[in-house]
């Protein structure tokens, strides 16, 4: 059975109050005596409960991060963005995936204010499922500091760290305007995702800006998924008026995009030009060069924490916290038109 300061105390013959107050470092201890607890300690090899020395603080050492899909590498990038400035400041990190479920995400939000950590970093969920009342009062009543990363929430403004999507569909769509496409389509995610709609504005910003019609058809309506984006892409090839490139708004997408396409023997940008959003490392081992909007969510991940951890610190009730990080379009051949 593991050493309890019980234990502790009744091999220094002293209170098991004395003990804590050693452990703690607080309240006056005579040294003979605080000397001979750490005998004590020593001898019977204690290792203190950070469970419960953070219930006797209201506190712990803890922070909480929750993303939709823990499988997709760019919520991966977040993370490790998280954990290297947790590190740096001597936090843990508690992790939730939720699925993009919002019963999950609600769960996970109480589970963490019972918890009693310092604060939370999250990516809200994308899903079909509509904010609802449970879930606006969990997030009033945490009483936590809470950073929002990538996308937001409708019904309040959090603190967060987000990308300027406006910016980066604009680009992306620009970008292919430039070699000469005048058929472009766009590949969204799920519409309820405010940074899919955002990227879609900026689609159709680029559009007008350059005296090309908008064509509802050329809008594919994809959940983010690989399936999904394969399925788009292949009845996208029986249709005669197609476009002659795409903007996909996801790199889950972006996989399902290519097997399509390589699936067919089709040739990229030849058959399709492609502009994906966000970076994926296995394309670039196997030597496929696909131009794609990068707003390298690492960075994403780091601010977040910098954020959430200068509120901490912050003695002050400042006001809401926002920053918004520009994408960079990184090209690589496949917006060409050929």
């Amino acid at each position: 059975m593991s050493v309890t300061i019980n234990d502790i105390a009744k091999r220094a013959k002293v209170s098991s109050a004395t003990v804590s107050r050693v452990l703690n470092n607080s309240g006056y201890v005579k040294e003979e005596t605080r000397q001979r607890i750490v005998v004590a300690i020593k001898e019977m090899n204690y290792t203190p409960s950070a469970i419960a020395r953070s219930l006797s603080k209201c506190e712990t050492n803890t922070i909480g991060v929750i993303v939709p899909d823990i499988t997709n590498a760019y919520f991966g990038e977040i993370i490790k963005g998280v954990s290297e400035r947790a590190e740096r400041n001597n936090l843990n990190i508690i992790l939730f995936n939720t699925d993009n479920y919002l019963e999950k995400e609600v769960r996970a939000l109480k589970l963490l204010k019972e918890q009693r950590i310092k604060g939370i970093i999250m990516t809200p969920g994308f899903g079909e499922e509509k904010f609802n009342e449970n879930y606006i009062k969990t997030i009033n009543t945490l009483n936590i500091p809470i950073i929002l990363v990538s996308a937001d929430v409708k019904f309040t403004k959090l603190n967060g760290v987000f990308v300027d999507n406006i910016k980066g569909g604009f680009e992306a769509t620009n970008l292919l305007i430039k070699e000469g496409h005048t058929k472009i389509g766009i590949m969204t995610g799920l519409l309820s995702s405010e940074p899919v709609m955002d990227r879609l504005e900026g689609y159709k910003k680029a559009l007008k800006e350059n005296d090309i019609d908008f064509c509802n058809k050329y809008v594919l309506y994809g959940d983010f998924k690989i399936d999904k984006a394969y399925e788009l892409t292949k009845k996208l090839f029986e249709e005669k008026d197609r476009p002659t490139a795409l903007v996909v708004c996801s790199n889950m997408m972006t996989m399902g995009v290519i097997k399509a396409l390589k699936e067919d023997n089709k040739d990229i940008p030849r058959d399709l030009a492609i502009v994906g959003f966000d970076k994926i490392d296995f394309l670039d081992i196997v030597g496929l060069n696909i131009t794609y909007m990068e707003d390298c969510p690492i960075e994403l991940g780091r601010a977040s924490m910098d954020m959430l951890v200068d509120i901490i610190s912050s003695t002050e009730d400042d006001c809401v916290r926002r920053m918004i990080i520009a994408p960079q379009i990184v090209v690589k051949g496949s917006e060409k038109k050929i």
